[in-house]
């Protein structure tokens, strides 16, 4: 018969009264943990001053299908070439900035960039007018990040130049301030 080298150990030979012990230690470290947890908040709301604000569902920029755009077109229609939604003036309903042109079919339509928001009512209006089609621009890179509107615009010197080539090109950027949306040209408007 061999031997062991190994000492008995006293685990190796449990007894029922070794797994009592353990499980009344056990015990007594679960009930200690439940006493010290924070209690649980014993308040309800009994009237309306007292429940927590109900979040609304957040609000829909406006869709400019369907808006009446301010722009001569000779009965060609219009075009809503891009359109981008963005909070620009911080009260938490998101406007709509849209480019739209006459529908022309061809060749480069001066076009315009309009603000709309959703008024009172369910339509879309538009609140303000940041290229009117009357200064005969067409728009190019266009964006709204962070309530700035950035646009790149395209121009013509003189009547000479060909409408399907412009020769003017301006960087410009729109934020709302106060009451209106003021305008920056140049390297401040690049910085988006």
């Amino acid at each position: 018969m061999q031997t062991s080298a190994l000492p008995d150990l006293a685990h190796t030979a449990t007894k029922p009264v070794h797994w009592l012990a353990t499980a009344a230690a056990m015990a007594g470290v679960v009930a200690v943990a439940g006493l010290l947890q924070p209690r649980t908040a014993t308040a309800t709301a009994t009237g309306p001053e007292q429940r927590p604000a109900q979040r609304s569902a957040p609000v829909a920029a406006p869709d400019p299908a369907g808006v009446e755009f301010p722009l001569e077109c000779g009965g060609a229609g219009t075009t809503v070439a891009k359109q981008a939604p963005g909070d620009l003036d911080g009260d938490g309903r998101p406007e709509t900035v849209a480019v739209v042109h006459c529908d022309a079919g061809s060749g480069t339509p001066p076009g315009g960039i309009y603000v709309l928001t959703r008024g009172s009512g369910a339509a879309p209006r538009i609140v303000a007018t940041l290229v009117d089609p009357a200064d005969r621009k067409t728009v190019g890179d266009f964006a709204v990040h962070e309530g700035r509107v950035s646009a790149t615009l395209f121009g013509y010197s003189s009547p000479e130049v060909p409408r399907c080539c412009p020769d003017q090109e301006e960087q410009v950027s729109w934020r709302w301030k106060g009451n209106a949306f003021v305008r920056t040209s140049g390297d401040l408007a690049r910085a988006v």
